[in-house]
């Protein structure tokens, strides 16, 4: 964190404390309905405990404000995630950021595409170590506990076919 910001940040926290709580969540929420056009349901849930909305902006802030990255391609990414975590609310908040940084509808698409593709590779690169894990290892196991079971096969083993 540059100097500017670590003194932007303290003057932040200082008025925070000088406005308290539940006055600073207050103004925030009020802030976000008029950039985006709502407040997010999450942001009204905690708002009902202005500590948790309080630090969750100032940690979203600090994340945001001390990217290197173009606000525009913050926002971009946020999408993205929201899409892959099928988030709809997530999905289009951050749109409606993007849009207002200077997103295009290309650019739009192209990051649902994208997140459509990694999404799509995480299920199946999950789905296919379970299996790989799971089925090689274990698999067989079942199927000789499954042959155990049966009393030809106890007798066999020299134990009581009860």
């Amino acid at each position: 964190m540059g100097r500017k910001q670590e003194a932007e940040f303290e003057d932040r926290l200082k008025q925070i404390v000088d406005q308290g709580t539940d006055a600073t969540a207050e103004e925030w929420l009020k802030i976000i309905e008029r950039e985006y056009g709502k407040v997010p349901l999450i942001f009204k849930r905690m708002g009902e405990r202005p500590e948790v909305l309080i630090s969750h902006l100032l940690y979203k802030g600090s994340v945001a404000e001390t990217s290197r990255l173009d606000p525009k391609y913050v926002e971009l990414i946020s999408m993205a995630v929201g899409a892959a975590l099928k988030c709809q609310y997530c999905t289009s908040y951050h749109m409606q950021a993007a849009i207002k940084m200077g997103a295009t509808r290309e650019e739009i698409l192209e990051v649902i595409l994208l997140s459509g593709m990694i999404s799509n590779s995480s299920v199946l690169a999950n789905a296919y170590r379970v299996i790989d894990d799971r089925l090689e290892k274990c698999f067989p196991c079942d199927i000789m506990a499954v042959q155990e079971k049966t009393p030809q096969k106890r007798a066999k083993a020299g134990r009581n076919p009860k």
